[in-house]
């Protein structure tokens, strides 16, 4: 099995950023209904004002495929366009588990 960890720093004012922080967390849970490969999915808004991210999602997967394939799909794909104007940065990290 795999964990796949994204953090995501958004643009604009504190404001803005917690609100498509919500939006695309609940577009995120929604997805494991969505796509056969997910098999979990957490997703944490930050709530330490002292830190730079915004948001982290940490999905479980049997396979680098099936995280691939979860990646492809037109859910996935709609929930990034929720963010996508609003990304400032990203990173990922996959691990076995």
């Amino acid at each position: 099995m795999v964990k796949h960890v994204v953090t995501f720093k958004f643009k604009g004012s504190e404001k803005e950023r917690k609100e498509v922080a919500e939006k695309f967390a609940e577009a995120l849970l929604a997805l494991p209904a969505q796509i056969d490969e997910l098999i979990s999915m957490e997703v944490g808004i930050n709530e330490n004002p002292a830190e730079k991210w915004d948001l982290v999602l940490t999905a479980t997967a049997n396979s680098l495929e099936d995280v691939a394939k979860y990646s492809a799909h037109p859910a996935h794909l709609a929930a990034v366009a929720i963010m996508a104007p609003y990304k400032e940065d990203r990173a990922c990290v996959d691990y076995s588990i």
